[in-house]
């Protein structure tokens, strides 16, 4: 089964065909709603709506462990992951696409594993987003002639507030390209639940402090919309065109990890 996390009618996908609605308990409590779960092609797919369907849930309380919890009770071997974020490379204009290949934790109040003890794991990190999956869907936009910015450096903040223009110019000295708040716990949570995770970041504004203007909600919704039949698009060839098989390291992430 393939999970994928996103704003509400994303899994109106063409060809989507509905199952039902799971409804699921976790032993870290319950998942921002229940998982829409159906058919695309033959493959069975898993919706969850990060901030619910209501966008009642801000990203500093998200559950993301019971979230991905949720998905490996499901069965879910991968999930893609669909984020809003600001865009710090100054190549990376709204409305882009980009598939990352690294990630930047900058939260401090987030429950940011499933292993508090007494059991103690050490997660390999090194790739936090799967091999497979992100020359895959790199591989299915350029037969679609679908412009992807191929790689970059997610840094996550917790928000819900933006960035000041220091941290961003601090960012952006760092060489990070894009900033977001849901990213982690989320990437590490998958890995550490041994599924593979791939993060589609669409670009919604430029970061704070680079254009001189202050940034706004609507903004960032206008050009969530603007992207998403793209996004869908290319979700509906994607996701039956995956390997039945895992060929990489995801699915044995806790293999010599453990003391």
């Amino acid at each position: 089964m393939i999970g994928l996390i996103g704003g509400s009618g994303l899994y109106e996908l063409p060809g989507f065909k509905f199952l039902e609605v799971k409804e699921i308990n976790t032993p870290y409590g319950y998942p921002s709603e229940g998982y829409t779960i159906g058919m695309l092609s033959d493959r069975k797919v898993a919706f969850l709506a990060r901030h619910s369907s209501k966008h009642n849930i801000p990203p500093h309380l998200i559950n993301y462990r019971a979230n991905i919890w949720g998905f490996k009770q499901l069965g879910v071997e991968r999930i893609i992951a669909i984020n809003a974020v600001g865009g710090i490379n100054e190549k990376l204009r709204p409305g882009m696409i980009v598939i990352p290949n690294q990630i930047i934790d900058f939260t401090k109040l987030r429950k940011n594993t499933f292993y508090e003890g007494p059991e103690v794991v050490h997660i390999d990190f090194t790739e936090p987003f799967c091999p497979q999956m992100r020359n895959t869907i790199l591989n299915i936009a350029k037969n679609l002639g679908i412009q992807f910015y191929g790689s970059g450096t997610y840094v996550c903040t917790d928000g819900p507030r933006l960035e000041t223009k220091a941290e961003i110019k601090m960012f952006k000295t760092l060489g990070f390209d894009i900033v977001g708040m849901t990213g982690m716990p989320e990437a590490v949570l998958a890995k550490e639940a041994e599924i593979c995770y791939l993060m589609i970041a669409v670009v919604t504004n430029y970061a704070a402090g680079l254009t001189g203007q202050p940034l706004t909600t609507t903004e960032v919704l206008q050009s969530m919309q603007k992207v998403m039949d793209i996004i869908k698009k290319t979700l509906s060839i994607y996701i039956p065109s995956l390997p039945l098989e895992r060929n990489c390291r995801c699915k044995k992430a806790l293999e010599n990890c453990k003391i």
